[in-house]
């Protein structure tokens, strides 16, 4: 990534905004670039001062009066007004609070899982790898050189496993990042279908391996060993990813 690609970069990731794909490389090029990391830095800033107190006013007194004098005089209300505006009110009421109450739970009920947006996350790093030249970091079919590219490149070391014999062959893998974890993507192949398996530490127990609602197309599978966190993502049937993921789950680790 070059200073002209990272500029355009800058405000979203000051903002949190910015796609998983992009964040790793704009993040390395901050590091390589001070012009671009002081670029970040006064966005930064600006944002904090734009925050502060101090540029937040009172409203001077005579706007104030102008808008009171528009607002309708209580001592005009008719008496019939008086009678009933406690009936009104609570009706009002009591309907505004069940159409915000119908509002939340729509909202609470429609709202994806956590589950579901790594899930989501993960597929979408899965189609920007099929673009020409980033499906790969490292290109091998032997784990003994997959496993060690990943020394040093990010905090955990990730299993690897030789699964040729099964009919599906290891290619190779790369660094990618999902939904705020920078994650190892050991890449399989099915005769011309990949399979992403991307792999981070847990933070749940281990679980079975459970296949998930297609998503754009592509089937997903999920499963923890306690230790390590998977998620298999391919546009293989899904009979076939779920015969991949148990050979690699019961298959023997590669040992660091």
């Amino acid at each position: 990534m070059n200073c002209q690609q990272a500029k355009p970069l800058i405000d979203p990731y000051a903002d949190g905004e910015l796609e998983a794909s992009a964040v790793l490389e704009l993040e390395q090029h901050l590091k390589d670039c001070p012009a671009c990391a002081l670029a970040l830095r006064n966005v930064q800033s600006l944002k904090k001062s734009l925050k502060q107190d101090a540029l937040y006013f009172a409203a001077p007194a005579e706007l104030r009066k102008r808008i009171q004098a528009q607002l309708p005089s209580p001592a005009k209300s008719s008496p019939q007004w008086r009678g009933w505006s406690w009936n009104w009110l609570t009706t009002a009421t009591t309907g505004a609070f069940t159409a915000c109450l119908a509002l939340l739970l729509t909202l609470t009920l429609s709202r994806p899982s956590p589950e579901q947006l790594l899930a989501r996350d993960a597929v979408s790093s899965h189609i920007r790898s099929l673009i020409p030249g980033h499906t790969l970091d490292v290109v091998s079919t032997d784990q003994h050189t997959v496993k060690p590219w990943f020394n040093g490149k990010i905090d955990f070391s990730p299993p690897v496993k030789d699964l040729a014999s099964q009919a599906f062959p290891l290619i190779g893998g790369r660094l990618d990042y999902i939904n705020g974890h920078n994650a190892a993507a050991l890449i399989y192949q099915r005769n011309k279908h990949v399979i992403n398996l991307f792999v981070w530490p847990a933070t749940e127990k281990a679980s079975q391996p459970a296949a998930l609602a297609p998503i754009r197309g592509f089937n997903v599978i999920h499963w923890s060993d306690g230790q390590m966190s998977f998620w298999a993502v391919s546009d293989l049937n899904g009979g076939e990813l779920m015969e991949f993921v148990q050979d690699f789950a019961v298959g023997k680790i590669l040992n660091p």
